[in-house]
Formats: C-alpha cells, structure tokens, sequence
C-alpha cells in the first residue's frame, strides 16, 4: 500500500506531509513515553525563554500532548478517535498552508476549483438549489454577513451615506424567544445597530407548539413597525431550536417574509435530515429561504471544518463588497478540507452518520433531540403543601428541581462520556438533560450500547432523586428539635440539605465564639467523612455563603434521618466536650505545674535543713557523704491530669506498679459503627439498634465500639536512684519547661 501510495503522489514534499501529519497524530493520541522522560516534560509547562539550539518536533508533540491531557491516564477522558476522516481534514489544514505558498496562477484555480466543487456537492446534498456558499469559522459569521447584504439591498445609499441613511428609517431584525441566546445581540453589536432594532417574537403558547415562534403575533409585529416607519429587515428561523429542537412553521414564515419584502434566514441542527431521501414537510419548506446556516463539523464527525452558509442573491457584486464573496485566495481555500472530506465521505457514509444519529432517537424525525427532566410533584396531604406557604414552598421546590436535573445530567455525563449529554435551561422547563445525537454521536462514536447504559443509568438515580425529595421536609424537621444544630437551606444543593453544630459557647467575643463554631463543624465534618456509609457529607457548594456548615448528599435506600441527624447530634457534642476537657487540661497542668514547683522547692529546703549546710559545700560534702552517707527515702510526685492533684510516688516504689483510683479513669469516647458499614443509618425493625454516639456500652451482634482513650501524664522527682517500675514514666525536674514538655510526651 505503501509503495503504491508514493507511485500516486509524485510530489515528494505531499508524500512527506501526508507521512509527517499521520506519524503526529499517532504521537498525540497513542504516544506513551516513560515516567522520568514524561515528568521532564511537565516541568516544561512553565512558560519561559525560547530555547537557543530549538527544539526537535517529537518533544513539541510530546510536550503538546502533556499540555492536553495533563496527568490523565484513562483514555476515557480523552477525545474519540479520528480515524480516517479525521486525518484527511487535517492534511487539508496543512495543504492549505503549502498551496499558499505555490505560483498564484496555480493557486487560483486550484481554489476555484476547490470552492465550485464543495458548493455544488453541498448545494444538492441539502436539496438547495441554485446556491451560493460562504465558509466560516464562526457559525455566526454567516448570517452577520447576509446581513450586510440584506442592508445593501434595502437601503440603496447605504454605500456612499452609511449608518446616516438607518437613522430616518431603523432596520428591524427579527428573531425567535426560542432561538440560541447572544445571537442578536451579536448582530447588533458587529453591525453597529441600537439594541431597539432586534425584536424578539414570543413562542406559541398552543399546546405542541410551544417552542415554535407565533406567527400571528409576529404579522402583527411586523405591521405596527412598518406603520412607524421602519424597516423590516430580516427574520431569523429555527429548523431545530437551540434548546429543544423544534422546527418552526418554515411555510407560513416564507408567506410572511414575501409579503412584507424580508430576508428569511434559517438554521438549526435539523436541516440535516435534508440530506435523506424522506423529509418532513416542515424541515423541507427550508429549502425555500433566502439563507441557510449548516455546520457540518459536529453532524459527520469532522474536526475543525468550516461551518457553511448557502444564499440566493442575483448581484455578484453587492455579495463582494459585504464579504459573502471574495477574490482573496486565502479565503477561498477555506473550503479545502470540506472538499477533502467529503470526497472521502462519499454521498453514501454522509447519509449514513446522519441516520445512525436519527437511529439512536428511534428516526425521530420531527425533532432528533431529546429533553427530559425529573420532576416529582407534593402530595396534597404532605405536609409540605402547607397552605400558608404553598407559593413560597412551590417557588422553592421548582429551584431545587432544577438542582436536582443538573445533578442528574453531571452524573450521567460523567458516567455516559459517549453518550455526549449535556444540560440546557428553557425558560418555562427549566434545567433539562439534553440527548443531541445529531451534535455528538459522529465525534463521540456513539452507539446503541452507550444509549442503553445511559437508559441504565437512569433507572438508577431516579429513585435517588425521589426518595431525596420525599426525606428533605422530614430532615428538616428532625434538625429542628435538636437545639444545638441549626438546618442550613442551600438552594443549590443536590441533597438532604445542610446543618450546623451550634456550641453552647458563653463567651461574650463573638469572633471566639465563630472560631469554636468552625472548629467544631470541621472536626465533626472530618469524622463524618470517615464512616463507612453510602450518605455523603461535604462542605456544600464552591460558592455557597454558609460557611461552617455540613451538607448531605442524596438519600439512600431505606436511610433512617432520625438515625442520621441524631448521630450528628451526639457526635458534635463529644468534640464539643472534648474540646472543653483540652481547655481543662490546659488550666489543670498549668496549676499542675505550679504547685509541683512550689512542693518541690519546699522539699528541697526541708533535705538542706536534714542534711546540714556542711554537706551542701561541694569538697567538704563529698567527704562527709563519703565517710557518713545520708540515708534519704523517696519522695517524688505523681501527676494526675484527671483529678489535677500531685500524690506521693512512695506506693509505687514500694509495689513496684501504679495503682489506679477510680478517680483516675480516662473519659471514653465511643462512636458506634456497624460492622457492615454501608448501612449504618438504615432503617432497622428493631429500635434497640439504634445508633449511640455516646454510650460507652459494647453493642450485642453486628455493631463495634471503637473507643478513643486520652492518656494521664505523669510527672516523677529525681530523688531516688532506685529501679523504676516496669510501667513508663519519666522523671521529673523542678523547672517549668521540663514539667511541661513531660505533660506533652
């Protein structure tokens, strides 16, 4: 295949390129290299100084790919293979640089030639008779340029006078509620029009219909503007709405723009079902417009082509001079990959992608998107329709609906990456999740089988939702008769909802009493996070006001919230009195500290009183031990943190072990979990397996206790040279800082 791939290509420099530009990709999306070599390149990312000697294009691609995908290592994450087609767009994108570059008689009518081909093959793919074409890059660049056109042809001064010859007569543009948002403000902002010259023409409000623009009431738009003297311009039509994808009532609009003179543009993602041998009446009458957008790109899977936009207009020289035309060489060798491509495509496979992405949506012709959304409404007997709030709690509820769909759609995107689902608002549904095949499935691959695990997918969460839905009220209703925990409502949430340790903290600094209140609901948080349970806790929302809260996830099956909320309850208040036991702690070794130096300086003026003063001279001492030594007993201290007292260490020495008072037994905390950790907080028949917190009991059968047990430091004299009792302890000296790093030890 090789060899007889260069026999075709007798130019050496494409036979190279194609070669270069197929060895790249494979570097981009296969190229693995080892861990130090990929690490020297992530060091690279730093922008700095051009290298002196340059670089090598192999650690350019290298360094690409690092900068695309980073430290991914699941090619899950990655984009869908280009595979053939892919690659042909791409050599197009280079061709288009080499051709430049040749004799400009070469290049002219290569670019002709170019640029007739793909208009006609586009002109009777999409049953667009004929037309003309101008390729883009933005897909809006094409209907701001008819524009211009439009303007020309309505004003006749208008390219000697300028904006001078709109001021006595304002062009009006006209567009859909329904169609894509920015559009025409766009339009307005590169053509130098007021805002006062796009009006915006309501959605029907008969049922079906609801996204269709209303006709009856743009007629009537239109008259009222012409009686004021303006100029109806143009009418922008959707065969496909940005958000749902209906198609407008295109026959009726076309009788409309002929009666009052207008430009009728259309767009949308279903005009590519003109490509099938069946067409619906309705896609069809799009064929009859003035202009039509088509963005190719996303509906046969191909990279970085142009988007497309086909016109009628008898003079030449008015589509020069507003850009729709050109003589640039450069502009019309925009359509080389588009040539290549669909070349390579054939007539067949075009058809082909358009129907596999119709198949997924079951030749769902009329409109080959679908929106859904989870929507669960109150029970009249629930008592969340209370009647004093009802209109307060349904404004509420809507919201949090909303949450709960964008929720879903995040998941199912992360989980169905190939099914290419995204989320859309609409102004009377609200969020929605939205299945687009004829946008995504030729660049994603989508296939039947990623329509079934999105299908499984939701089956599993809607459940979730539901039951999360049905718990919020009862979980806000057990947060309240805790008077130490305060429900957070968060709106934007997708859970239970949030909750707040409140300490019951005296002090009259307020900023203290915050600093104990964050301290708190962190530690409490912290412990949360640690059991093995399918309920999730986080900190809430990135950019939630609340702060020192708790927020739960979405409800599982069978999740008791008397349980839940009451073991955040009992557990807040032993690290609030864990906290208050260090305070304590502090005070008491402090004290500790002060009279073990008092006792301790005592006893050593009551042994320089027994033992004399001769003694304490250091060489007459010496002799004096030496020939009379002294018999001393011991005397060292014992430190107890619990009962914060000093006792004698004489029992000790003497049973060579320490005794244990009652008085002395370290406080216990216990948090009970289930051994089987993924249903602690389910409903259980019996109630004496409900959760304790607090308890210090051992739980009969499936449930451990884990107890957390804070050591008694003790501190020891250093009057005896005496064997020390097998249990550690460490002696003690007579200044502050000693005592205190043997409290922290």
């Amino acid at each position: 295949m090789e060899r007889a791939h260069d026999q075709i290509i007798t130019d050496p420099i494409l036979n190279e390129m194609a070669k270069n530009i197929e060895e790249a990709m494979k570097i981009l999306e296969n190229g693995q290299r080892e861990v130090e070599e990929r690490q020297k390149y992530i060091l690279k990312d730093i922008p700095g100084p051009l290298q002196g000697c340059g670089q090598d294009v192999s650690s350019i691609l290298q360094l690409i790919q690092n900068l695309m995908y980073g430290e991914e290592k699941e090619d899950s994450q990655r984009m869908h293979g280009l595979g053939e087609r892919g690659h042909v767009t791409l050599l197009g994108h280079s061709l288009v640089a080499y051709i430049s570059g040749l004799h400009r008689e070469r290049v002219r009518r290569l670019s002709i030639r170019v640029q007739s081909d793909t208009t006609l093959w586009l002109c009777r793919i999409f049953r667009y008779e004929n037309g003309s074409a101008y390729y883009h890059d933005d897909d809006r660049e094409g209907l701001l340029r008819v524009c211009r056109l439009v303007l020309y042809s309505r004003y006749e001064d208008y390219a000697t006078e300028g904006y001078a010859v709109l001021s006595c007569r304002h062009p009006v543009i006209y567009q859909s509620s329904a169609c894509r948002p920015g559009l025409g403000h766009y339009l307005c902002s590169q053509l130098g029009l007021a805002l006062s010259s796009l009006c915006t023409v309501p959605s029907s409000t008969t049922f079906g219909s609801e996204h269709q623009m209303d006709v009856s009431v743009l007629d009537r738009l239109i008259k009222d503007d012409v009686k004021s003297g303006k100029v109806p311009l143009l009418l922008i039509a959707n065969a496909g709405t940005a958000g749902a994808g209906h198609t407008d009532k295109l026959g009726n609009l076309r009788e409309l723009c002929d009666q009052h003179n207008m430009w009728l543009h259309v767009e949308g993602v279903n005009l590519a079902t003109l490509a099938l041998s069946c067409v619906t009446s309705s896609v069809l009458a799009a064929t009859r417009c003035d202009s039509m957008t088509l963005t190719l790109g996303p509906w046969l899977g191909l990279p970085a082509v142009p988007a497309v936009t086909l016109y009628r207009h008898e003079d030449p020289a008015l589509a020069l001079a507003t850009g729709l035309a050109s003589t640039q060489v450069a502009e019309k060798l925009r359509a080389l990959p588009l040539w290549m491509s669909l070349q390579n495509l054939g007539h067949d496979r075009i058809v082909k992608r358009i129907k596999h992405a119709l198949r997924l949506v079951e030749d769902e012709v009329n409109s080959p998107i679908v929106l859904f959304k989870f929507s669960q409404e109150t029970s009249p007997e629930s008592p969340e329709s209370n009647g004093d709030s009802l209109d307060e709690y349904s404004e509420g509820e809507i919201e949090f609906q909303d949450t709960l769909n964008r929720w879903l759609g995040e998941q199912l995107a992360q989980q169905v990456p190939s099914s290419g689902v995204d989320l859309v608002h609409l102004e009377d549904e609200g969020s929605c999740v939205r299945f687009n095949p004829l946008m995504t499935s030729a660049l994603l691959g989508t296939q039947d089988g990623d329509v079934d695990a999105l299908m499984e997918r939701i089956g599993e969460m809607v459940p979730l939702l539901s039951l999360t839905m049905c718990l919020r009220h009862e979980f806000r209703e057990e947060v309240s008769n805790h008077s130490n925990l305060t429900y957070v409502e968060d709106l934007n949430w997708p859970g239970l909802g949030g909750i707040r340790y409140n300490p019951t903290c005296k002090d009259p600094d307020e900023s203290k009493r915050q600093l104990l209140q964050e301290k708190i609901n962190g530690d409490l948080l912290k412990n949360l996070q640690q059991l093995e349970t399918e309920v999730e806790f986080s900190t809430g929302p990135e950019f939630s006001p609340e702060k020192s809260c708790i927020f739960i996830g979405m409800a599982t099956e069978n999740l008791d919230v008397a349980k839940l909320v009451d073991a955040i309850a009992a557990m807040g208040r032993d690290i609030e009195e864990g906290s208050k036991l260090l305070d304590n702690m502090t005070e008491t070794v402090q004290r500790g500290i002060q009279e073990a130096e008092r006792q301790l300086q005592k006893a050593n003026e009551e042994k320089i009183m027994k033992e004399g003063v001769l003694r304490q001279i250091p060489v007459v001492g010496s002799v004096l031990n030496w020939f009379s030594p002294v018999q001393s007993s011991v005397n060292g201290k014992t430190f107890n943190l619990v009962a914060g007292s000093l006792d004698s260490t004489e029992s000790i020495y003497s049973m060579k072990t320490q005794p244990v008072k009652e008085t002395d037994l370290t406080p216990v905390f216990n948090i009970t979990k289930q051994s089987d950790g993924k249903k602690l907080f389910h409903r259980s028949p019996a109630s004496s397996e409900s959760l304790s917190v607090a308890s210090s009991v051992s739980q009969p059968g499936d449930v451990e206790t884990v107890h957390f047990q804070v050591p008694v430091a003790q501190v020891y004299s250093t009057e005896t040279t005496e064997d020390l009792p097998s249990r550690p302890c460490r002696p003690s000296h007579s200044s502050e800082d000693s005592l205190a790093e043997e409290v922290e030890n």
